[in-house]
């Protein structure tokens, strides 16, 4: 399938389309490796999503594609190791890996520096931000109260800010208490979004470099909730839900328009 950003974007489009947040295509057999790429709406490729990899392990243990409890995916973003929890793959814990506040490695302009708490201008306000990679790039941004309207009037705004010249994943942070914090969210490439797995990882990740919060974190979204558990060596493991919707296939005249 010839997965153009023309293409991804149609399939993507909630009136012409399927309707989604992007596309997990695979498996992608390389040797003894399986290789997932992810897509977002707008046509670019991300390096690594959370959700996707959660969704994508259940897509392929429910018909045994693979069989075990450990299944290892390669993505842009490095190769991620996925724990089953239940019979029925409704339950994963997924090694995110382990984030980085290097700005050339986020990246994020200026000076090489780890970038903790830094000023961020937009347009006439200023937020306090600290940045990091955990395979894809994340601005978190704590505020009093983590709000729809406040991330949607800013988001687009920082994902396209001239520091990130790869664009950046927003996410703006409340602190509820040392165990629980609540986030909304604005992805590259995608806009506002409900829930994402490594933007729970990000926002963990920078309360826990801050001070705000303990080692074991429970991160609500309006999508809902997942447990986050980072090591003191910024290593992150994400524990969360997943469950089948539906299975089907395109038409005839869908597939004429995508060649």
């Amino acid at each position: 399938m010839n997965l153009t950003p023309e293409n991804i974007k149609l399939i993507c489009h909630r009136h012409f389309g399927i309707g989604s947040d992007g596309i997990l295509y695979g498996p992608l057999i390389d040797k003894d490796k399986i290789r997932l790429r992810i897509f977002n709406p707008d046509g670019s490729e991300a390096e690594k999503s959370g959700n996707g990899i959660r969704i994508f392990t259940k897509y392929l243990v429910d018909p045994h594609y693979v069989t075990g409890k450990r299944v290892f995916l390669d993505t842009l973003g490095g190769r991620v190791e996925v724990e089953v929890l239940d019979e029925r793959a409704n339950w994963l814990r997924v090694d995110m890996g382990t984030v980085t506040f290097r700005s050339d490695e986020i990246p994020v302009s200026g000076e090489p520096r780890e970038v903790v708490n830094e000023t961020l201008n937009v347009g006439t306000d200023s937020f306090k931000m600290t940045c990091l990679s955990i395979g894809n790039p994340h601005c978190v941004i704590p505020v009093e109260e983590a709000s729809e309207d406040l991330v949607k009037k800013i988001g687009a705004l920082i994902e396209h800010h001239p520091l990130f010249p790869n664009r950046i994943n927003m996410q703006l942070l409340e602190i509820v208490n040392r165990n629980h914090i609540k986030i909304e969210i604005w992805e590259r490439g995608a806009g506002y979004t409900m829930a994402s797995g490594s933007s729970s990882c990000a926002a963990a990740s920078a309360a826990y470099r801050l001070g705000l919060v303990d080692p074991r974190i429970k991160v609500e979204m309006p999508g809902g909730t997942i447990d986050i558990d980072i090591h003191p060596d910024g290593h992150v493991h994400m524990t969360g839900a997943v469950s089948s919707v539906a299975r089907g296939e395109f038409s005839e005249d869908f597939w004429k328009q995508l060649r």
